[in-house]
């Protein structure tokens, strides 16, 4: 995980060193800037200043999890490229390259991504459909940034996991603040989408959507096996030596506890108000499952202390937001408190298997909640965490769930009113206690307690819920927000 950004223009050194600055918490373990006038790359921050002028650029701040931390970006070839997230099956990629010449100098799943698209553009492939064809061929949660011939393109995963957000004049960054802290708009590049910036014009289109893995409709059987086997492969592929779980004591996290506690130790981490649903049913689950649960347990006075710092990372007047960020923020502080840089979260699931009580009437709303995840929850997530140093994970949202998902018929899904049926079948089979398998959950403002403590915060100080959001907002970002 790490913080990406650049852009073009005049006095790009004092605009980058901002950017860091406003950053950093993104990433530090090392800092690279690339710019058409030269390169630095240091792991002392205290050298920023030294980093070369120039037109145009790009510049990451890292937070080191897989590869050698010798190697940092930006990578720079016949490309320049940075990247913020992780490519899971970058040794299979790498491999295909190899066989075909391609030569790497790391074992950094980043420069995979680099080669990939120089391969595909030395055969034919313009940017655009350079970037659709990698796109198809990642897997993993991705923002890249790279420069070719005097313009920057910038691109998102599918689904949308890690943020990357672009201003009309031509720079972009990891998160909103960071465009903020030189006075520029922060717009949100879309899941799938690809953005040019020049020096004269920035436009954007998509080119993937996670549509466009719809292909056949599955059986029962067919579908109960593809979602065994493409939920345990990626979580295997998203855990790593030391990995924890967000833990809720519901359906999905339980499952994702349960696959990977398969591959070794695992630490669930969950976060509530003593006597709320989510701390005791966490409590229980964990218990069951014979696995290790930290808790922390927090109380009124403790969230207003904290609601600055969920505010600063949400970066958003949104109430809901804030109130869902209280239990993942002090859930990621405690495992960063623990040295667990990697959570695993089941994220993703009720959009994709018919969780949310409207897609009884509803179901095609699914489709249009994934598309829009990125932004409206994803986005929040990451950064929530990323302020912790930890960087979460959603096994529910690789391409070969998302793609079993979008081959399972509506019926599989809602049975008889019974929302996620086909998850709740898997888990029994899993042998999960029924009672977790059948649990009807609290959405995790409600199940932590979290609202009903912001809630009375805001009386107190005589607003409503959505005035206290927007009053806090300002308090953090007011004399930042363009």
């Amino acid at each position: 995980m790490c913080l990406i950004a650049g852009g073009v223009g005049s006095n790009l050194k004092s605009r980058f060193v901002r950017m860091i600055g406003a950053g950093r918490h993104r990433g530090s373990d090392a800092f690279g800037v690339w710019t058409d006038k030269g390169v630095l790359k240091s792991h002392d921050f205290g050298e920023v200043s030294e980093i070369p002028d120039g037109s145009i650029g790009l510049l990451q701040c890292r937070l080191a999890m897989s590869g050698s931390k010798l190697y940092n970006q930006p990578f720079v070839n016949e490309l320049a490229l940075v990247h913020n997230g992780e490519i899971y099956n970058y040794p299979q990629l790498r491999a295909y390259l190899e066989a075909r010449g391609v030569s790497f100098e790391s074992d950094v799943d980043s420069e995979v991504i680099l080669r990939l698209l120089e391969f595909l553009m030395e055969r034919g492939f313009s940017p655009a459909d350079a970037v659709r064809r990698a796109m198809e061929l990642l897997e993993g949660d991705y923002a890249v940034a790279f420069h070719l011939n005097g313009k920057l393109y910038l691109f998102r995963d599918p689904i949308g996991v890690r943020p990357l957000y672009y201003s009309r004049r031509g720079f972009f960054a990891s998160e909103k603040k960071v465009l903020w802290s030189i006075g520029e708009e922060a717009i949100p590049v879309n899941p799938g989408e690809l953005v040019v910036i020049s020096r004269d014009v920035v436009f954007g289109e998509r080119v993937f959507s996670p549509t466009e893995l719809k292909r056949r409709s599955l059986s029962e059987e067919e579908a109960i096996r593809a979602l065994k086997t493409t939920l345990r492969h990626t979580v295997r592929g998203r855990s790593s030596k030391k990995v924890g779980v967000l833990f809720s004591g519901g359906l999905d996290s339980s499952l994702i506890a349960l696959l990977t506690s398969e591959f070794g130790g695992v630490v669930l981490y969950t976060a509530g108000a003593e006597g709320s649903p989510d701390l005791e049913w966490a409590r229980r689950v964990a218990g069951s499952l014979g696995l290790s649960l930290r808790e922390h347990v927090f109380d009124k006075e403790e969230v207003e202390r904290h609601l600055p710092s969920v505010m600063r990372a949400i970066e958003e007047p949104n109430p809901m937001n804030l109130a869902i960020g209280v239990p993942l923020y002090f859930a990621t502080k405690t495992a960063a408190a623990d040295g667990v840089k990697v959570l695993l979260s089941g994220g993703g699931a009720d959009e994709l298997f018919g969780g949310y009580h409207k897609y009884l009437e509803n179901p095609s709303l699914m489709e249009s909640d994934l598309l829009e995840m990125g932004e409206k929850n994803l986005a929040r997530d990451d950064k929530i965490a990323m302020l912790n140093g930890v960087e979460g994970r959603f096994p529910y949202l690789a391409l070969p769930v998302v793609s079993t998902a979008l081959n399972t018929p509506l019926e599989l899904k809602i049975r008889n009113g019974n929302r996620k049926w086909i998850l709740r079948r898997l888990a029994t089979e899993l042998d999960l206690p029924e009672e977790v398998a059948m649990r009807e959950k609290k959405a995790a403002q409600y199940g932590s307690r979290a609202q009903r403590f912001i809630e009375a915060i805001a009386r107190k100080r005589g607003m409503s819920l959505r005035e206290f959001a927007e009053a806090l907002f300002m308090e953090t970002f007011g004399d930042l927000v363009v």
